[in-house]
Formats: C-alpha cells, sequence, structure tokens
C-alpha cells in the first residue's frame, strides 16, 4: 500500500504531537504517548500512560512493578500484571468516551507498538488504522490487529 505525500505530512503531524502526548507520562520505565483521530483529520481524543486519577503517581513510588524494574529485579514485560498504570492508548479510548465522542473508525497514532491488552481495547473501541513509532515486543498484537483486518503501520 502507497501512502500519499498529503497522507505522510498528515502522519508525522498527528505521530510528533504523541510524542509531545508522552512528555506528559509519569511512568519510571516507559513513557507512551497516543492520539486518536476522526476520519477526518481532527484529533478527539490524547492519552498518556500513567498512574489512575487520585492514586499516588509512578515516578513518586506508586507503582512496585516499576520500581522493582528500575533496580534490574524484574525485565521488561516480566509482572505486567503489577503495574498500576494506565496505558496511553486506554487513557485516549476512555478520555473520549467520557467526553461522549465515538471512537469508531478513529485513527490510532501511538509512540510504541500497542500490547496485546491495548490491542484488544482499540479493535473494541472500533479503531480503522494504527500507526507506531517504536516497536515493542508483541508478535500477538501484530496477529489480532491482521485478523481483525486493522491496517498497522510503522511510521519511521
Amino acid at each position: 500500500m502507497t501512502i500519499s505525500a498529503k497522507e505522510k505530512k498528515w502522519n508525522k503531524y498527528f505521530m510528533d504531537i504523541a510524542q509531545v502526548v508522552r512528555t506528559r507520562s509519569d511512568c519510571l520505565t516507559r513513557s507512551v504517548g497516543a492520539v486518536l483521530v476522526n476520519p477526518n483529520n481532527r484529533i478527539i481524543a490524547t492519552g498518556y500512560n500513567g498512574s489512575p486519577k487520585g492514586i499516588k503517581n509512578c515516578n513518586t513510588g506508586g507503582c512496585e512493578r516499576c520500581l522493582l524494574k528500575t533496580k534490574g529485579k524484574i525485565a521488561s514485560g516480566e509482572q505486567l500484571d503489577k503495574c498500576i498504570c494506565v496505558h496511553a492508548e486506554e487513557n485516549a479510548v476512555i478520555q473520549a468516551a467520557n467526553e461522549g465522542i465515538s471512537t469508531n473508525l478513529a485513527i490510532c497514532y501511538c509512540t510504541n507498538l500497542p500490547c496485546v491488552h491495548c490491542t484488544k481495547t482499540l479493535i473494541q473501541a472500533g479503531i480503522s488504522k494504527v500507526y507506531y513509532l517504536e516497536f515493542y515486543d508483541s508478535k500477538l498484537s501484530a496477529a489480532l490487529f491482521k485478523e481483525a483486518k486493522i491496517p498497522l503501520t510503522k511510521i519511521s
């Protein structure tokens, strides 16, 4: 599939925004940003990974898993079920829902390939395309997007 020059410019624009959004993350181990865009190239929601509202931030000791990872006691991808952070893609979908905005047919721009959990969330939210910047080791995510017929494209 060939991408037009105009589409490349939009992709760069939204991915640049996703990179700025990720600077809001309070996670100790990985900062991720996501932007949801409607089919008319209008931003409908943004999200970054971090602690839920009212919970002590990850960067101030709120997430024991992240603390263990920074101390080298667990490896990347281990004990994800113990992480308290809400992921960027989840936060973007939740933000849209809180504002009563449909995510059906929206396009998602993520700074990282979504994890399996976020992949399932994006599929259920009706996302039509996913663009990502950085690889995250998740063969299952790619397989799920493929089976759901949702194009997944790495932006270089």
